[in-house]
């Protein structure tokens, strides 16, 4: 069962940790990174039987199905705590929720988010490549299509492979697949996917597929201060994603490329940025070169856990920064080959890799071994991963796709 904040005054001797969307690989995450350092947390949900709602790691969750009665839940219970808390939107829909209504918030909340505009562009893939063409950050050719005619001149334009994915993953589109992308082969699959999909979203982005395995994917995660100063960065790739080809990652390791983090800092560095960053780079196999896939804004992402798992306390610095507390001393990555698995998403993308035969079961156990954190399992806070299982044995039941 839910519980629902009860408004009274608390004074638990440390601020609060807010968490906007418990209801996400990230916020669960974040609850239990937190909680384990001794901060009172407390979540939001848009989703009342979500596995992550059963974590024991929140004192409470409180339900806003809509952006409007996320901010209305935000604004009660800052009025009844005696202290400001730190308020972290875990999702992209309450980020800009967040973002829009940050003055009306931030009487009850110490909120570190870049500014609106450069939010804004950084959120929409259309600007973001846009600006990267503009700044000479390398990208895949990218075109922008907005009707059918748009959608002719911009496939007459590509080569293939090519990618077909939205500016943003709004809820019309998250309502009808967990694709983040569909990769399209040839010209006719890219007609196809756009007669599938190109209602779901008044834009679509057409990408050219940068060449390479899932090992290719890079990403790094970072932190600027208030001032703008980059307080912490931890650089991870890709080994398994689900689903198989255009999926989030459903195993990772931290590595060290240094090039990686040079852009990633270049890029949220010039423009002024506060807060969370995530960049997702793809090395190209046939020329080298690394290109801007997508950035998350504002929030932690999956690869947050893994940073914490190597030693980088990404999100604690956070908290400290907002609260004008020093920062922990650990927040230099030192390679110590720390990876990140989602059990159940590993397992079923594995098994359509070993289908494929792009897998052997010897190869599986390699890639897996090894110090690890997870992201849903946990013995300590054991229900969200038995209730992800159970979820997902009823959608299979029920012949819908796994997420």
């Amino acid at each position: 069962m839910i519980k629902r904040w009860r408004r009274t005054k608390v004074d638990t001797g440390r601020p609060f940790a807010v968490i906007a969307g418990i209801d996400s690989m990230q916020g669960l995450q974040t609850a239990r990174i937190l909680a384990a350092r001794g901060i009172p947390v407390i979540a939001t949900t848009k989703q009342k039987r979500h596995h992550a709602t059963r974590s024991n790691a929140c004192l409470r969750v409180l339900v806003a199905e809509t952006d409007d009665q996320l901010i209305s839940e935000l604004e009660q219970l800052g009025a009844s705590l005696t202290d400001k808390a730190v308020l972290f939107p875990c999702n992209d829909g309450n980020v800009r929720a967040i973002s829009k209504a940050r003055h009306k918030l931030s009487a009850s909340y110490e909120i570190v988010l870049p500014p609106h505009d450069v939010l804004e562009m950084l959120m929409d893939k259309d600007t973001l490549y846009e600006y990267a063409e503009e700044n000479g950050y390398p990208i895949p050719v990218t075109r922008t299509v907005a009707s059918r005619s748009d959608f002719e001149r911009a496939i007459a334009e590509m080569r293939y492979p090519c990618v077909i994915k939205p500016p943003f993953r709004s809820n019309a589109w998250t309502s009808h697949t967990v694709e983040k992308a569909f990769l399209a082969r040839d010209e006719a699959e890219a007609r196809r996917v756009y007669e599938r999909c190109s209602g779901w979203s008044d834009q679509l982005i057409v990408q050219q597929w940068v060449q390479g395995a899932e090992s290719n994917l890079y990403s790094c995660n970072v932190y600027y201060t208030r001032s703008g100063e980059p307080a912490a960065t931890f650089v991870a790739r890709k080994l398994r994603q689900w689903p198989v080809d255009t999926g989030q990652s459903s195993l990772g390791e931290e590595c060290r490329d240094d090039r990686v983090r040079d852009v990633t800092l270049d890029l949220f560095g010039r423009l002024g940025y506060a807060g969370l960053g995530y960049l997702e780079v793809k090395r190209d196999s046939s020329d080298g070169e690394i290109y801007i896939i997508e950035p998350n804004i504002g929030r932690p992402t999956g690869r947050s856990a893994i940073a914490e798992g190597g030693g980088v306390e990404l999100l604690y610095t956070m908290y400290c920064d907002a609260l004008g507390l020093p920062l922990p001393q650990s927040r230099q990555q030192t390679y110590g080959g720390v990876k990140w698995i989602h059990l159940r998403r590993d397992l079923q993308a594995s098994f359509v890799k070993w289908r494929r035969g792009d897998l052997t079961v010897r190869d599986w156990w390699t890639s897996v071994r090894g110090p690890k954190v997870y992201a849903v399992f946990s013995l300590r806070d054991p229900l969200p991963f038995l209730y992800d299982i159970l979820d997902t044995i009823r959608i299979a039941i029920r012949g819908r796709d796994l997420s």
